[in-house]
C-alpha cells in the first residue's frame, strides 16, 4: 500500500509539472528515463535548440517508470520511455505501454538487431559484458569464454553481481537462447559454485573487489571500466587500472551485448515529437557524443567510437536480435531461483 500511495503522489507531482510547464503554444515532448547521464540532458538541451522542442524530464528506476505509466494509463503525459537493457524494454512491450513506429531515419541509422522486431523500442548505445581481470594474477591466455569460467581453475576467482541484475538476466537469457535451457542451467550453477563471495554489489564492486583481490576476473559491462578510469575518485581510477578487458567467446557466438533504448509511449500526446527525438539521438553527431562521454559503443554504423573503445581493439559481438533476451527473462530467472543464485 506504501508503494501504490508512493507512485499515486509521484505521478501527481509529475502531471501538475508537465501542466504547469507546458503552454498551448509551446512545443514539448516528456520523457520518462531511467538514465542519469549528464550527457543525456546536453543532448536533449541540443535537441531543443536545433528544433525549437523543449524537452521535459522525469527521472526514475526503470521499474517504478513502468509501473508509472501502467497507473496512467491513457492520462500519461509521457512521450518517450528511455532505459538500459533489452530486458526492460521487452518488459514495457509485455505490458503494452509502448507503440509501433515507422521511421525511414530509424531504420536506416539502427541495424535490425538493436530495433524491436515490430519497432516498439529501438536501442541508442550498446555495452559490452565482458571480463575484467586482474593484470596481476590472470594471464589472458587462460581466458576464452563465458563457460570456461566454470572449470576447475576458476574456483573461488570469480565474481558478479546478484541474480536479481537485470545485466546477469540478460547475459544468462543469452546463453539460453544459444545453448538451450539445461545448458544454461548446468552453466548457472557451476558458476555459482565458483565464485569468490556471495554475489552482490554493482559492476564497479566487482571491479574494486577484484583490485583488492577477493577475486581474480569478473562479469562486467564495458563503460562502467571506462567511466572509472576517467573518474575524478582516485580509488576509482587505480582500480581500474588493475583490472584489463577481455571479450569472452571469440571463437563462437561472440561477446555478450546489451543495449540503451527509446520507445514512444502507447498514449503519447506528442507522438510527431517524441519521433523527432528518438531520430535525433540516432544520428550520427548525438552517436558519436555518447560514445565520447558515456564510454559506450554507438548503434549507428557510421558513428565513431571513442579514443579509449578503440584502445580496447575491435571484437566480435554476438549477433542475435536483442529482443530474445527479453523473450527468456522469465526463464533466466526461474533458473536463478533454482541454482540458488541470489
Amino acid at each position: 500500500m506504501r508503494n501504490i500511495l508512493k507512485l499515486l503522489v509521484f505521478s501527481l507531482s509529475t502531471f501538475l509539472f508537465f501542466a504547469c510547464g507546458e503552454s498551448s503554444q509551446e512545443e514539448v515532448v516528456n520523457v520518462y528515463t531511467h538514465r542519469h547521464y549528464e550527457a543525456d540532458q546536453q543532448l536533449f538541451d541540443q535537441f531543443t535548440e536545433k528544433t525549437g522542442i523543449k524537452v521535459n524530464v522525469v527521472s526514475a528506476s526503470a521499474d517504478e517508470l513502468i509501473q508509472k505509466l501502467e497507473l496512467e494509463g491513457p492520462n500519461s503525459p509521457a512521450d518517450v520511455l528511455i532505459t538500459v537493457d533489452a530486458g526492460r524494454l521487452h518488459r514495457a512491450v509485455e505490458k503494452d505501454l509502448v507503440q509501433s513506429v515507422e521511421s525511414e531515419i530509424l531504420s536506416k541509422n539502427i541495424p535490425s538487431k538493436f530495433r524491436e522486431p515490430n519497432n516498439k523500442w529501438f536501442g541508442l548505445t550498446f555495452r559490452a559484458r565482458i571480463l575484467a581481470y586482474s593484470k596481476e594474477r590472470v594471464d589472458p591466455s587462460e581466458l576464452s569464454t563465458y563457460e570456461a569460467l566454470t572449470e576447475e581453475a576458476w574456483k573461488g576467482r570469480v565474481l558478479t553481481r546478484s541474480s536479481e541484475n537485470i545485466y546477469n538476466q540478460s547475459l544468462l537469457a543469452s546463453i539460453i537462447a544459444h545453448n538451450g535451457e539445461h545448458e544454461a542451467e548446468e552453466w548457472a550453477g557451476k558458476l555459482l559454485a565458483n565464485m569468490g563471495r556471495d554475489p552482490k554489489g554493482s559492476d564497479r564492486d566487482q571491479v574494486k573487489a577484484v583490485a583488492a583481490g577477493e577475486g581474480d576476473v569478473a562479469i562486467v559491462n564495458t563503460y562502467y571500466i571506462g567511466i572509472m578510469l576517467n573518474d575524478s575518485n582516485e580509488e576509482e581510477r587505480k582500480a581500474a587500472e588493475k583490472v584489463a578487458l577481455f571479450f569472452p567467446n571469440q571463437e563462437d557466438r561472440g561477446t555478450h551485448i546489451n543495449i540503451s533504448g527509446a520507445a514512444v509511449t502507447k498514449f503519447a500526446p506528442h507522438k510527431e515529437n517524441s519521433i523527432k527525438l528518438i531520430e535525433f539521438l540516432s544520428e550520427v553527431e548525438a552517436q558519436n557524443f555518447l560514445a565520447s562521454i558515456n564510454f559506450e559503443y554507438p548503434v549507428n554504423p557510421s558513428a565513431t567510437y571513442s579514443d579509449l573503445l578503440k584502445a580496447w581493439g575491435d571484437f566480435k559481438a554476438d549477433d542475435i536480435n536483442l529482443a530474445e533476451l527479453g523473450n527468456n527473462n522469465s526463464k533466466a530467472v526461474v533458473i536463478f531461483d533454482r541454482v540458488g543464485w541470489k
